[in-house]
């Protein structure tokens, strides 16, 4: 089947929208997450084009609703793990804009401390066990983390977020098989944009619905309409309500879209996307779509909007005022973080 085939019949059989679920204060909640995600990255990638942000830099524009949706619908005491793409996902779950741009920064006050970088943010008190560089690495390390919450007896649940792409690596697969076989208590999503960097999942995948590699391990599965937040929220709870009351894994797939490029060395759309693609599916954007149903259902006028931007404009310029006056990390602690005592 020719590519272009291939991508129309996957949007033909692109889920549907879900029923909106939450009240004024829950649609409030979410749309100042997603604000507060987008404006931080547009400021991100900002700096990173000064020169104040070094190294990889991965955004998240247009793939808010995912991290929104689902991180509403967990519990403080469960576990997350990310691929490179995780700023949104850090801010979804509580850490402090501040922590998040002066780790991107490099400072001595960043999440882990001016070590980690863009691709590595971590906050262990919060659940949030570390955005991962290596494409599918860290999902063995949610199951990990799902047996681990069995094997104590807790109902904890470990939730794992990454790309398309590393649906073909090998440790998806195996760590899939494993997490059905011994009943664990773990989400895994797959943040489907449609392209692995510049290559689209047409011309890499031999099947487009990847939510049915589910089917290989008989574990649960469900595709979501990853622009509507309603419907991510919606799905995480019923994965969520699997793992902690039967100690069973879910395969979830968002079907979402990233208006920039795979990172900032393709900041715009590279070479591999029409600018009539990327315009298609900003008529979806997962914000606008909120917006439009709190105005609808008389949640929020247009004051209130601009209002809840300016809030969370000031917390993005605070957070980059916050890095750019906080001090590099100490030459000694090269020498920290890097060895476990042992107990």
């Amino acid at each position: 089947m020719m590519a272009g085939t291939r991508a129309a019949a996957r949007d033909k059989n692109a889920p549907r929208s879900a029923a909106p679920t939450a009240g004024p204060e829950q649609c409030r909640t979410y749309l100042r997450q997603m604000l507060l995600i987008r404006r931080f990255e547009e400021k991100a990638g900002e700096a990173y084009s000064l020169g104040k942000i070094g190294g990889f830099c991965h955004l998240y524009i247009g793939q808010e609703a995912v991290a929104v949706g689902s991180i509403a619908g967990l519990r403080g005491d469960d576990y997350i793990t990310c691929s490179y793409r995780e700023h949104g996902h850090a801010l979804a779950r509580g850490i402090a804009a501040r922590a998040v741009m002066a780790e991107l920064y490099g400072k001595s006050t960043g999440c882990s401390g001016g070590k980690g970088g863009s691709m590595h943010l971590f906050d262990a008190s919060l659940g949030f066990l570390g955005g991962h560089a290596i494409v599918g690495g860290h999902i063995p390390l949610a199951a990990g983390m799902a047996f681990a919450a069995k094997y104590r007896g807790t109902d904890q649940v470990a939730v794992c977020y990454f790309g398309e792409a590393a649906v073909n690596i090998g440790s998806f697969h195996e760590t899939l098989n494993m997490a059905s076989l011994w009943k664990l208590p773990a989400i895994f999503i797959v943040e489907n944009n449609g392209y692995g960097m510049g290559t689209s999942l047409a011309r890499a995948s031999a099947l487009l619905d990847l939510a049915h590699r589910a089917y290989s391990y008989e574990m649960a599965e469900e595709v979501v309409d990853g622009q509507d937040v309603f419907a991510v929220r919606v799905a995480t709870d019923r994965a969520v309500a699997r793992a902690r009351k039967e100690a069973l894994p879910t395969l979830i797939e968002m079907r979402t879209y990233r208006y920039v490029g795979h990172s900032m060395s393709d900041a715009a759309h590279g070479t591999y996307r029409t600018k009539d693609e990327v315009e298609s599916f900003r008529q979806r954007d997962p914000i606008k779509l909120l917006e439009a149903h709190m105005r609808r259902e008389q949640m929020i006028d247009e004051a209130g909007i601009k209002a809840l931007e300016a809030e969370v404009l000031a917390e993005v310029e605070d957070a980059v005022a916050f890095a750019e006056s906080s001090p590099d990390p100490a030459p000694e602690a090269l020498f920290t973080d890097v060895l476990a005592e042992g107990r």
